[in-house]
């Protein structure tokens, strides 16, 4: 376990709410809660039982990463899921881009959850993006340039990291979205999924592949002027009330 210090903004959330409904919350690869605290907030304002775990690696420094893995990361998801269900009858679990993947994971692997809601998620990858990064870290390169940062506003920051680590970005693609990018037809719960059609980070190509592939409804919102990390960016509000919304109608009943 890491003993660096966690960046200001960056802790996690664990929040006991009033109903009987808990929400998963997931940030990105490279980033961390501060991306999705304007949706945690929102969950708790509408007084939701709330994880929004920080992953392995993130949130510290970019040296806690290199080593990280996807079975980190579901293991920390899987733990918080635990976590909030001790104290829901019915879970919702969203996340953004890499936790867009993990929300997915979720809704294959765990239990008593009602809705899934997908933020610029990453869902696929390609032979030849998997090939290059594999002949990067052949030939010892650890780090390359930073993906996160990837919004229109210039007065919000993410507060990600300054570099991708790629071994771990390797794990998320041949690990995690490589195994689970032709099931989505298994899953049946219903599905917000959030696109910006600007996107530097995730190519609006992996949502689309996700609404039509889905095995369930589908809610599918675009944004006009947000970039990847939209959560922070222009249509933050508007994603924070849609998914409050959301929240409350597939937990209703």
């Amino acid at each position: 376990m890491s003993t660096s210090r966690v960046l200001p903004g960056a802790e996690p959330l664990s929040h006991v709410g009033t109903t009987d409904v808990g929400v998963l919350v997931l940030h990105g690869f490279t980033g961390n809660p501060i991306s999705m605290r304007g949706v945690s907030d929102a969950m708790v304002a509408a007084g939701h039982s709330v994880e929004m775990p920080l992953l392995p690696g993130h949130g510290t420094t970019i040296d806690d990463m290199l080593d990280t893995t996807w079975a980190d990361w579901t293991a920390e998801v899987a733990a918080a899921h635990g976590r909030l269900a001790e104290r829901s009858d019915r879970i919702v679990v969203m996340g953004l881009s890499m936790g867009g993947a993990l929300t997915l994971w979720s809704g294959f692997e765990l239990g008593d959850i009602v809705g899934l809601a997908c933020i610029n998620p990453v869902t696929m990858t390609s032979p030849e993006v998997v090939e290059m990064i594999s002949d990067l870290v052949a030939d010892g390169t650890e780090i390359a340039p930073a993906i996160s940062g990837d919004i229109a506003d210039p007065d919000a920051n993410e507060n990600g990291y300054d570099g991708t680590p790629l071994r771990a970005a390797l794990s998320m693609m041949t690990d995690g979205l490589a195994p689970m990018s032709g099931r989505y037809g298994e899953l049946t719960m219903p599905l917000l999924l959030i696109t910006s059609r600007q996107d530097h980070t995730a190519e609006p190509a992996n949502s689309e592949h996700l609404a039509a592939a889905y095995g369930g409804e589908v809610e599918h919102v675009w944004l006009e002027r947000s970039y990847h990390v939209a959560t922070l960016d222009y249509d933050a509000d508007d994603i924070n009330r849609r998914a409050v919304e959301f929240v409350a109608r597939v937990s209703a009943g």
